[in-house]
């Protein structure tokens, strides 16, 4: 998996990379220290994703997502690490993978990289709360039929590539449901976001 690193924090980078270099699935094959630099090399090198900070300066982090995702057929999916929490649906809406703070457990951070370069949607446990007062428009755990329809896809073990054409709706859809799942389960992934559901009774067998 071939990653691009985007913080205008040289020390930051550096962390980064010394946790992501240390497993052999994993490589970095450049840096960059703001949205447009970033975007210049993605086009360039076509990695499978992208790390990158919200707060830069140049280019915000919200539109350098946008400008990645809008790179055709080759565009990376991007992974934000952040200390701020503000934009968390800001930068979902805009295509990103998914939404870790900076101080996540080196751990932490290689799962979430690898789950988002399988196109899985990653939050930060730290971010359900937040991501939940941003989105709670009806109650909180009523999801709607179609937020329904996509979990019940993703219990059935559907990709979102899988659930987007079984729904005719686009890939961007499907992730924006499930980022809404899981912050109405206040739950921070794919599995929890089923195991919740069906102790609530919302799918069954």
């Amino acid at each position: 998996m071939r990653l691009l690193l985007v913080d205008d924090h040289p020390i930051v980078r550096d962390g980064l990379r010394a946790a992501l270099d240390a497993e052999p699935d994993l490589e970095v094959v450049a840096e960059a220290s703001d949205g447009a630099e970033a975007v210049r090399l993605a086009a360039e090198l076509a990695p499978d994703l992208v790390l990158l900070d919200l707060r830069m300066p140049g280019m915000d982090g919200v539109t350098a997502i946008r400008e990645l995702r809008a790179l055709g057929p080759a565009a990376p999916r991007v992974l934000v690490l952040t200390t701020f929490d503000t934009d968390v649906l800001a930068a979902l809406e805009a295509g990103a993978a998914g939404y870790l703070l900076k101080d996540a457990p080196a751990r932490e951070l290689v799962r979430a990289v690898r789950a988002a370069v399988r196109g899985e949607t990653v939050l930060a446990p730290a971010l359900v709360g937040r991501l939940a007062e941003q989105v709670r428009k009806p109650a909180r755990g009523a999801l709607s039929p179609r937020e329904l329809e996509v979990l019940r896809l993703v219990a059935g073990g559907a990709t979102n590539q899988q659930a987007a054409a079984r729904l005719f709706i686009s890939q961007a859809s499907v992730k924006t449901h499930l980022v809404h799942v899981y912050a109405k389960l206040d739950v921070h992934d794919r599995a929890a976001a089923v195991a919740e559901a069906y102790r609530r009774g919302l799918l069954t067998d």
